[in-house]
């Protein structure tokens, strides 16, 4: 059983960066595709990055291409998500996913494993 644990969530000013962190264990790390979600109050959850088991590859959808970054260690069995220029538009409550796919999925139920999550809050 896979287990995801995130932080780095805080109250930031808008334009402002933040590296959110999502630690793993109870698996083979490398045998994951790794996803970053987020979720407003009053909103469905949506996709905000993925990356490849060997990190080579990425998705971001077009909101936050060019801000946001996926990335990912292997070897500490951990993924990040450097967020940049961030806006009010991005608080939002987010989690970290995990799923044995070999290619990169993009929609909360292709994802089998799931942290509790940590809160972004942007202001303006």
């Amino acid at each position: 059983q896979v287990q995801l644990v995130e932080s780095g969530g805080r109250l930031v000013q808008a334009g402002d960066s933040l590296r959110l962190s999502c630690a793993t264990s109870g698996g083979a790390f490398g045998n994951y595709i790794m996803g970053w979600f987020r979720q407003a109050p009053g909103k469905e959850r949506e996709f905000v990055a993925a990356i490849s088991r060997p990190g080579t590859g990425t998705a971001y959808p077009d909101s936050v291409k060019g801000r946001f970054t996926i990335s990912r260690e292997n070897a500490k069995n951990t993924v990040y998500l450097q967020m940049n220029s961030l806006k009010p538009e991005d608080t939002a409550l987010y989690y970290c996913a995990a799923d044995e796919s070999l290619y990169i999925r993009y929609t909360p139920n292709d994802y089998q494993y799931w942290g509790q999550g940590t809160q972004v809050t942007v202001s303006s």
